[in-house]
């Protein structure tokens, strides 16, 4: 391939678009999105953070301030703004955030007469890359991260109807393979029905705790589910990655020489080596 092709339905190049998904809480997913953002624009790629959970945790460990969130994804999926229009920048150079707050709770209802309904952050994505291809190529979006709800509905349908790729971290614990069956199946179906490009990028282990037999385990059955799309990266259970987001940092603005942050820096290099080989295909 000569370049990107956007899920977001661009006529020509555009960022890759990713979204970071479990329909599962607590495994690790904001965290993910975060951290491997902040490496990848280590590395000079320049990345977008969308954060599409009501909770707004991607915006809060980015260090945006609930008061800061003029204009959030809420109103990008509902058309009275758009994604340029909402972009904030982060204390890390190279990487930008679309925050998100409360108010995407009640997005089911405003978009519920609307057939349109599960395409509306795609055609905001085509409408970014129409926009910025009036401006100078170093501005441009190379990588699009969409933190997803831990749930499957509409803002989760948006994400993956948008995405070139879905990410998905499961957390190294008994109940680990709960639902990633039915989360298959539906990226599946997203492929059939909404978005033939979507594919599984790959599965990241998160919480791994080397001692425990249980982790061991877990990680055995997910590779065995699986196969080669797990990472061979695994984010370890690293108590300074739990408590970087209370200071509004990513980890490896937080504590750089922690194992966490040298884990997503591998885990950043591991899914890099993969988009280049899906360029070259």
């Amino acid at each position: 391939m000569a370049g990107y092709v956007s899920g977001a339905g661009s006529a020509g190049a555009g960022p890759r678009v990713v979204a970071v998904a479990n329909q599962k809480g607590g495994v690790g997913k904001t965290t993910t999105a975060i951290n491997l953002g902040t490496a990848l624009a280590a590395v000079g790629e320049r990345v977008l953070v969308l954060d599409l959970d009501p909770q707004g945790n991607a915006s809060t460990g980015l260090g945006i301030d609930i008061e800061q969130r003029f204009k959030t994804s809420f109103d990008v999926l509902t058309g009275s703004a758009t994604i340029l229009d909402t972009i904030l920048k982060t204390a890390v150079p190279n990487l930008f955030v679309v925050p998100a707050n409360s108010d995407l709770v009640g997005i089911d209802a405003v978009l519920s007469a609307d057939q349109n309904k599960p395409f509306k952050l795609r055609d905001a994505i085509t409408a970014m890359i129409g926009q910025q291809r009036t401006r100078e190529p170093d501005t441009h979006f190379t990588y699009v991260l969409i933190d997803c709800p831990p749930s499957l509905n509409l803002l989760t349908l948006n994400s993956m109807s948008a995405a070139d790729a879905v990410i998905v971290p499961v957390q190294c614990e008994f109940f680990a393979l709960e639902g990633i069956s039915q989360l298959k199946d539906s990226i599946e179906q997203i492929r059939a029905t909404l978005n033939p490009r979507l594919e599984i990028q790959g599965v990241v282990l998160t919480m791994h705790d080397a001692r425990l037999s249980l982790s061991r385990e877990v990680a055995e059955n997910v590779r065995a589910f699986f196969g080669s799309k797990v990472y061979e990266t695994v984010i370890p259970r690293n108590t300074r990655i739990a408590e970087a987001p209370s200071h509004g940092k990513p980890i490896l603005l937080y504590d750089y020489d922690c194992v966490g942050s040298q884990a997503y820096i591998r885990l950043a290099s591991e899914i890099m080596e993969r988009e280049r080989r899906y360029k070259a295909a």
